[in-house]
C-alpha cells in the first residue's frame, strides 16, 4: 500500500473527486448494461455540459476570491440573443459575432465588477440584480421569441474534427491529438525531472514516474479512442477543445502567475493581502469581469449547439457551476479551490445526470438526488475539518491505499484555510 501511496501522492482532494467519478463511471457502466462508455454517449456528455464546465471556470476563481456571480446564466441567455440578432440583422460573420459576443460579456463584468470592488456593494447583491435585470433584458430584446443562428456559427458549439487523412475507422485529428497529448505528458514530467536534479533536488524513484505516467498515457489513449471511435461526422467536439484551452490558460493563470496567486490571497484573508500590497479591488474588478466573458463565451456555444437563442436559455446555470465548484473542492469562505477540481466536480454532476437519465430516472427524482450529492458532499466535508479529522476526500484516500481513520493527518480547519498569516502571504507573492 505503500507503494500505491507514492503513485497516487499529490492533492488528495483532487484525487479523491477523480476516483469519485471513475467510480461512478463505473457503476453506470455496469447499471446500463455499457450504454455510459460507448462513443456516442461519451461524446454527448462532453458536448452537452461543455458550457457549464466553462461557466465553472470562472465562477471557481469567483468563489477562491470569496464571492458568488448568481448572474452567470442570464448573462449568458442575454448575449446569446444579442449575438443571433445582430447575426441576423447585420449579416455579421460567426467570428465577428464571436467577438461581439465577448465584448458585450466585458462590458457586463466591468459594470458587476464596478459595483463590487469599488462601490462595496457584496457581490451576492450585485449578481442578484444583474440576474434579474439581465432576465429581464433578454426578453425584451428578443421580444420573448427564438432567435436562430446560421450553421457556421454552430460550429462552435455543436461541431466536430473533421475527417482527415486516409481512412483508419477513428477520426483521425482525434487520434493526432491524442499522440500529442502523451508525448507532451511525457516530455513535461522528463523535463520536470530533469531539472530537479541538476537543482540537487531529491526525486522520486523512477519507477513511480513511469508508473504514473503509464496510467496517464492509459487513460488519454482510451479517452482518444473513445472519442475518436463515434458514429461517421462525430469525433471530439469543437467545444470540447475551446473547454481544453481555457483549462490550460486558467490552470497556469492561477497556479503560476502572480495575479492568481493574489487572487488565493484576496480570499483567504483579505486585509493581511492588503497589507502585503496586494490590490484586493484590482483583483475583485478582475475576477468579476472574467466571470462574465466566460459567461458570455458559455451562452454562444450553448445557442450554438442548440442552433437557436431563446428567452428561457440559461435558467438554473448558475446553480449548476457553484454546484460543480463545490463539490470539485472549492471552500465556502474563499481562498481554496483549483481550476481543475471545478472541472471534475462539473463532470460528477455530469455524469450522475448522465447515468440517472439512462437508467430511466425522471427529471424531478434527478434533481433530488443532485442536490443531496452537493449537500452531503460539502456538509460532510466541514463537518470533518471542524472536528480537526480528514475530510470526506482524505477518508476515501486513506480507505484506498490500505490505511485506518486514526492514522489520518487532520486537514487544517476552515479557519486555518482561510486565514492565513501576513507573512504566509507575502511569501506566496
Amino acid at each position: 500500500m505503500d507503494k500505491v501511496k507514492k503513485i497516487f501522492g499529490g492533492d488528495t482532494r483532487q484525487l479523491g473527486m477523480i476516483f469519485a467519478l471513475v467510480a461512478l463511471i463505473i457503476f453506470f457502466q455496469i447499471a446500463t448494461d455499457g450504454l455510459t462508455l460507448t462513443p456516442d454517449n461519451v461524446i454527448n456528455i462532453f458536448q452537452g455540459n461543455s458550457y457549464i464546465l466553462v461557466l465553472a471556470i470562472g465562477m471557481v476563481l469567483v468563489i477562491i476570491a470569496g464571492h458568488i456571480d448568481l448572474s452567470v446564466g442570464s448573462v449568458a441567455a442575454f448575449v446569446g440573443i444579442c449575438v443571433a440578432i445582430a447575426m441576423r440583422d447585420w449579416n455579421l460573420s460567426w467570428w465577428v459575432g464571436i467577438l461581439l459576443g465577448l465584448a458585450i460579456g466585458a462590458v457586463v463584468g466591468v459594470w458587476q465588477g464596478f459595483w463590487t470592488a469599488y462601490v462595496g456593494i457584496p457581490a451576492f447583491i450585485v449578481t442578484l440584480s444583474g440576474m434579474l435585470f439581465f432576465r429581464g433584458a433578454n426578453q425584451f430584446v428578443g421580444k420573448s421569441n427564438t432567435v436562430p443562428v446560421d450553421a457556421d456559427f454552430q460550429r462552435i458549439g455543436g461541431g466536430y474534427l473533421p475527417e482527415v487523412g486516409p481512412d483508419t475507422g477513428y477520426n483521425n485529428l482525434t487520434l493526432l491529438i491524442g499522440l500529442l497529448l502523451v508525448v507532451g505528458v511525457v516530455f513535461g514530467s522528463l523535463r520536470s525531472r530533469r531539472a530537479l536534479i541538476k537543482l540537487g533536488a531529491e526525486v522520486e524513484d523512477a519507477w513511480i514516474m513511469w508508473v504514473r505516467l503509464g496510467l496517464i498515457c492509459a487513460a488519454i489513449i482510451g479517452a482518444t479512442l473513445l472519442f475518436g471511435s463515434g458514429r461517421p461526422g462525430t469525433s471530439f467536439p469543437i467545444s470540447g477543445l475551446i473547454l481544453a484551452v481555457l483549462v490550460l490558460v486558467y490552470g497556469f493563470v492561477s497556479n503560476r502567475t502572480v495575479i492568481g496567486r493574489h487572487i488565493y490571497a484576496v480570499g483567504g484573508n483579505r486585509h493581511a493581502a492588503e497589507l502585503s500590497g496586494v490590490k484586493s479591488k484590482k483583483i475583485n474588478f478582475l475576477v468579476m469581469m472574467n466571470m462574465s466573458v466566460l459567461a458570455a463565451l458559455a451562452g454562444m456555444i450553448f445557442v450554438a449547439r442548440s442552433t437557436a437563442s431563446g428567452p428561457f436559455d440559461g435558467v438554473g446555470w448558475e446553480l449548476d457551476a457553484i454546484a460543480a465548484v463545490f463539490i470539485g473542492g472549492a471552500a465556502v469562505t474563499g481562498g481554496v479551490g483549483t481550476v481543475v477540481g471545478s472541472i471534475v466536480g462539473g463532470l460528477v454532476m455530469a455524469v450522475l445526470n448522465n447515468g440517472l437519465q439512462l437508467l430511466g430516472i425522471g427529471a424531478d427524482a434527478t434533481q433530488m438526488i443532485k442536490g443531496l450529492v452537493l449537500l452531503i458532499a460539502v456538509a460532510f466535508d466541514v463537518y470533518n475539518k471542524s472536528q480537526g479529522r480528514a475530510s470526506l476526500i482524505g477518508l476515501m484516500m486513506k480507505r484506498l491505499r490500505g490505511g485506518t481513520t486514526d492514522d489520518v493527518e487532520p486537514e487544517p480547519t476552515a479557519a486555518t484555510e482561510t486565514t492565513p498569516t501576513t507573512e504566509t502571504i507575502r511569501q506566496n507573492i
